[in-house]
Parts: C-alpha cells; structure tokens; sequence
C-alpha cells in the first residue's frame, strides 16, 4: 500500500466494525444512510475519510448508526479514530505545519486505535463485542502494511529527535513520538527506543513536579512496556508519593488518558491543577478499574492510583455500588497474587477496606 496524505483508514475500519454489529450489508447501510453503495465503500475503505465529512453530516451519521442499533462502545472510538488516522497521515508524509503529536495530549482511546493500526492488536474496550465471521480475505484489523509500518516508525524517530525540548508543544511533540516508538519490537528498533529513553532518565531522578513531569512518567512507562519496570516504581516513590503537586498531576493525567476530562488538552500543563477539577471522580474509578493493568510496574501504578483517587473521594465507593464490588474482587484476586510491591499491597488493602467498609 503506499502512503497516503489524507487516510481514512482506521476510522473507516471503525465505521465498518459499527456497520457489522447491527448487523447490515454494505448495500443495506447505504440505503439506510440515503446515500449509494459507493459512498459507503469508500468511507469504509479509506478512500473517501470520514473526516473529511461536514461537521453536520458527520453528526448525523453517528445518531444515525446509533438509531440503528451499532454498538456505543464502537461508535464512541469514531473521533479516536479520526485522530489516529491524521497522527500516521502526517507521519507517513511530513509537512512544514506542526505535526498532531504537537497539537494536542492523546487519550487511550487514541493510542488504542493507533495500536490497532501498528499492530493489530484489538482495542481493550471491544473485547466484549465479538468479531463478526466475514467472508473471503476480508482484513481483521486496520493494520497498515509492512512497508507503512516501516515508514511510519522510521519518521517517528526523526519525529522524536528534532523535536524542541524548549516549549511545551516540542515537549509534547517528543514524549508522545518516542513512547510510540516503543509500539516497534523488531530488534534495531527496541534498541533504539531504549537508548533513546535511557538517554532521558535523568529526568526520573527529579522529585515531585517538574515542567517535564509528564516527560518523565511517559519515559517510565514506555521502559515498563520495554520490559524494565525499575524506573517506573522508581517514579512513582519519587515523582508522585507524598508530593501534594505529583499526586494531582497524576490523578489529572489518569482522568484525561481515560476520558473523564470532557476537553482535549493542548500540552501538559492541565496537570497541575491541585484542586482536581474538571474531571468525574466516578469515570476515573472505572477506568482504573475495567482497565487495570497485572504487568510489573503498571500494576504499582494503578494500585497508587487507586488509592490516592479513593484518599480524596471517599465518596466513590457509595455512587457505584456494582463498580465497587467489581473493584473489590480485582484488589482481592492481586493481593493474593503476591505479584506487588510491598508498597502496592498496603495500599492495595486500604482500597479493599474502604470499598468493604462504605459498600
């Protein structure tokens, strides 16, 4: 496939995904939509973007899949969707303009979609919804090819390397190209990727909250993904414990990374905010909760998290029942997994007390 300026692909890919669990043909969904078979073919295939749609007519076609019964987990991944497909069309053929990475923080929802693209692997949120049985050679996921692929992390690197560390947009722009690097595990490219964020450890060994916070947890995070959990629970007890401003910037991170905060931000100073606003304490827990994560590093992550949200909302336990219960079992199942830090588990107790207690 060669690359294209102005893909559509794993929004049309979405588009089909929401088509199938209705389920309608093609055919059918055009005649639904009013519009002919081809118009549908082509958002479908990417050649005709979706995002390339009015604004107007875009939003009729979202009530319109939901009035006909998609599912809402695949019809809420449609902007995620649009935003991962510009982040690889602007990678795939660079600009003089700035790049998306620099424009703005991506949320799960837009690195899920973006993994799906670069590696197939199929977004958490719709493990629940089973894969339809298609006929003949019919592509499984939106990944890209082999040579896209390629392209992709190879301008991804030149991407991360020029990037200004003197702004926030050129900071944003780094910490977000390299931990996409980290979705690359031929050999060259892991090793890249770990000298690259090896490179940036000095920012780990700051205490509490820095400028390049958010810089430092993504090098922590990405090394974790890299197989190294060291520097993330290095981080943690650094940059987040016991600092009033780390533990707001983490708690503001976690709510945005998980959709609990309804604006897109344009670089990471949101995360300062001590007072916690703008985000729903309850949205939080959930996705801390559905999303939790057994990996080592991530874990100890999750389980802070937990604690710190459940520390300053006492409340939680008591506006969701179900979510508690459901949260209860997952903190029983990994503390008797001896599979934390001793850290993990004493907070990982107190989260199991408090839902016990208030539930």
């Amino acid at each position: 496939m060669t690359a294209r300026s102005n893909t559509g692909t794993i929004a049309g890919f979405v588009l089909r995904t929401a088509r199938e669990s209705i389920p309608r043909t093609q055919a059918a969904m055009a005649e639904a939509l009013c519009v002919d078979l081809a118009t549908v073919q082509g958002w479908e295939s990417g050649r005709r973007p979706i995002a390339n749609m009015r604004a107007v007519d875009l939003l009729v076609l979202r009530r319109r899949l939901a009035g006909l019964g998609a599912e809402a987990a695949i019809v809420a991944l449609l902007d995620a969707a649009m935003d991962a497909d510009r982040i690889i069309s602007a990678t795939l053929q660079p600009s003089d303009g700035p790049h998306p990475l620099a424009e703005w923080v991506h949320t799960r929802d837009t690195a899920h979609m973006l993994a799906w693209a670069l590696t197939g692997t199929r977004p958490p949120s719709l493990a629940a919804i089973p894969s339809p049985r298609r006929r003949g050679p019919a592509a499984a996921s939106p990944l890209l090819s082999s040579p896209d692929r390629a392209t992709f992390f190879e301008q991804l690197r030149i991407t991360a390397e020029a990037a200004s560390r003197t702004d926030p947009q050129g900071i944003l722009l780094h910490r977000q190209a390299l931990y996409l690097t980290s979705y690359d595990t031929t050999p060259e490219a892991v090793t890249w990727t770990a000298q690259a964020l090896h490179a940036r450890r000095g920012l780990l060994a700051r205490r509490g909250w820095t400028p390049q916070w958010a810089e430092a947890r993504s090098t922590a995070t990405a090394l974790a993904r890299l197989g190294d959990p060291v520097p993330l629970l290095d981080f943690i007890e650094r940059a987040i414990v016991d600092d009033d401003a780390g533990e707001a910037a983490n708690l503001n991170y976690w709510a945005y990374w998980l959709g609990g905060t309804p604006l897109p931000q344009s670089d990471d100073l949101f995360m300062r905010d001590r007072q916690l606003t703008g985000w729903d304490p309850v949205t939080l827990l959930r996705g801390l909760t559905r999303g939790l994560h057994h990996a080592p590093g991530y874990v100890d992550l999750y389980a802070h998290t937990m604690w710190a949200l459940l520390t300053a909302h006492p409340w939680l336990p008591q506006a969701s029942g179900l979510l508690a219960r459901d949260l209860t079992e997952r903190t029983e199942q990994l503390l008797d997994g001896h599979v934390v830090s001793e850290r993990s588990r004493r907070e990982l107790s107190a989260v199991n007390y408090v839902l016990r207690d208030r539930t």
